[in-house]
């Protein structure tokens, strides 16, 4: 079975069990919603590649190396990528393009058709899991946290959250109203400008004193200056490792999917700093590309965790492979 012809299944199975499971919205309807503005671009790009180039043709590949790296899959990937699908192409004597369509996303998404298992967030029963994320200002980072707390919530967790960004103004405040919108308890500085890891420490006791099973801590994210934020993320973790013997359970990024290389580049100044676990793409919903996933999965290896595909606190949906492809696509194949 061909990847186009196992999404379309793979929907038709998603919907099915959604609506067995009483869900308001099916997930599959949030990835395509959500979806809707990479999908009008980037399919559209390659109907109209299709529509252009009667023959599979040294233009053709031209146009489809200008189509992936303006729709950000990245320079080098693309550059990695393109020998691949022209060889496979002509081995197999591919003259459709709707055929060469399904091919391309074969090769371009091979790297997570094969290793798809880490994009599941790590949470250990019966102890305190601490998570720490960061980002940069306007990346959405604070209003995902309080999505992220909502859907822990709703599995039953007791969360608390610290406000660890204690420079960045407003930041505080904002994540205290998610903490009463979510119920749940909440670390904040005493006075403005606190020490970051001494409300790192102050969290990680008041959450095993309230028996929580997720602690999720705000950090800053000024790139302005990298060593004094490389310092400052430092001591955060070496508190979180001295209190609670070992290190974060997941250290997250926070990247806007409409930054495009610029999420790339940020990924790599914070990867360098904390070996990151995973990371939540905001603003899918915004972005008329959709090759940043690819982008940083070449570039990092850094697994999606979850993706926002919308402003609503039920919004932020865990990352899955498949759903995201037919969300993306599903104008090249489906009826």
């Amino acid at each position: 079975m061909g990847l186009f012809s196992k999404l379309k299944k793979q929907k038709q199975k998603d919907i099915v069990l959604d609506a067995a499971k009483g869900a308001r919205v099916s997930s599959t309807k949030k990835y395509n919603d959500g979806l809707k503005t990479s999908r009008e671009s980037f399919s559209k790009k390659f109907l109209n590649l299709a529509t252009k180039h009667r023959k599979i043709d040294e233009s053709y590949f031209k146009e489809l190396e200008e189509l992936l790296i303006t729709s950000d899959v990245g320079v080098q990937y693309t550059m990695d990528i393109l020998p691949k699908i022209k060889s496979a192409a002509k081995r197999k004597n591919i003259q459709n393009t709707s055929e060469m369509n399904e091919l391309i996303f074969e090769f371009l998404f091979e790297k997570y058709l094969n290793d798809d298992k880490l994009s599941k967030i790590n949470l250990v029963d019966g102890e305190l899991n601490i998570i720490l994320v960061t980002g940069v200002n306007g990346v959405g980072k604070t209003t995902t946290i309080g999505k992220l707390a909502n859907i822990f919530l709703n599995l039953g967790k007791k969360v608390n959250l610290a406000a660890a960004d204690t420079f960045r103004a407003g930041a505080v405040a904002q994540l205290q109203s998610w903490a009463e919108k979510n119920k749940c308890e909440i670390t904040i500085p005493k006075k403005e400008g606190q020490d970051p890891a001494s409300v790192a420490f102050e969290s990680i006791h008041k959450a095993k004193e309230s028996n929580a099973d997720v602690l999720i801590i705000d950090t800053a994210g000024r790139l302005q200056n990298k060593d004094n934020l490389m310092n400052e993320l430092g001591k955060v973790v070496k508190i979180i490792e001295r209190e609670s013997g070992k290190p974060p359970i997941e250290s997250l990024l926070i990247l806007d999917a409409t930054t495009g290389q610029n999420g790339v580049d940020q990924a790599a100044v914070f990867n360098k700093m904390l070996n990151l676990t995973g990371i939540i793409l905001t603003k899918m919903d915004s972005s008329s590309k959709g090759g940043i996933i690819l982008n940083i999965k070449e570039n990092f290896s850094i697994p999606v965790k979850y993706i926002g595909l919308g402003e609503g606190i039920n919004d932020l949906e865990e990352f899955d492979l498949e759903k995201y492809l037919y969300g993306l696509t599903k104008e090249l194949f489906d009826e």
